[in-house]
């Protein structure tokens, strides 16, 4: 796919110590991407970009990059220690919210949408553990650009969340004229659209449903009750 091979050029490049201006001339995404792409790289700036921009710059550069990963490192040490264990009220409230941003907005249906599979993977958890419901229950529908490899796609999603290829219904690609077919580093798999079923199972049917969209209006002080 175009936007990983970019990817993979950009990473390549940084571990040879070319600087950002280098690599977005030769991939052709922006230095916001790129800070994405390659926050944790270590940068050793070679001696192709020491001549080109100088040493005491290129040493900067360098320096500033180290400074930036250990704060990073800092940071995600500290976030450990407070965060401590996850308990199940902790889940619960979390996929809640979760839910009520990317959620389905009736009770006639179970739906989350997202593209980052850390994400999908939290809200399945939050169906399972919270719910009570298990992964024969989901259904998938991968949203993607025209330049998207449907397969690999679908791979990928299954692998990552579990859910069998057979329980993905046939994706949808985005032909929209007004917008662009192909987006360097953005939605590489594609948008993740779940479904959860019933099954047949009446604790999991429009009752379920109802009492998620209440959980909601709970949360958000809108407790009203609806038509």
């Amino acid at each position: 796919m175009v936007k990983l091979a970019a990817k993979q050029t950009a990473l390549e490049l940084r571990n040879a110590g070319h600087s950002y201006n280098h690599i977005v001339r030769v991939v052709g995404v922006s230095k916001s991407t790129l800070a994405v792409w390659l926050a944790k790289v270590p940068y050793v700036p070679n001696t192709e970009t020491i001549e080109r921009i100088g040493r005491a710059r290129a040493a900067s550069s360098a320096a500033k990059t180290r400074l930036k990963q250990e704060s990073i490192r800092k940071a995600r040490q500290a976030a450990t220690a407070e965060l401590d264990t996850v308990t199940k009220r902790d889940l619960f409230m979390l996929g809640l919210g979760l839910f009520i941003g990317e959620g389905t907005k009736s009770d006639q249906g179970i739906r989350f949408v997202n593209a980052n599979p850390f994400v999908m993977n939290l809200i399945i958890k939050w169906f399972i553990e919270a719910l009570g419901f298990s992964k024969s229950h989901m259904r998938m529908r991968l949203h993607m650009y025209p330049d998207s490899n449907e397969a690999n796609c679908v791979t990928y999603w299954s692998n990552f969340t579990g859910i069998p290829k057979e329980q993905f219904f046939k994706s949808v690609i985005d032909v929209r004229q007004n917008k662009k077919a192909k987006k360097f580093g953005k939605l590489p798999y594609g948008t993740g659209h779940l479904t959860v079923n019933s099954l047949g199972e009446k604790r999991f049917g429009v009752f379920l449903a109802r009492k998620i969209v209440a959980w909601s209006d709970i949360v958000l002080g809108a407790n009203e009750l609806r038509d």
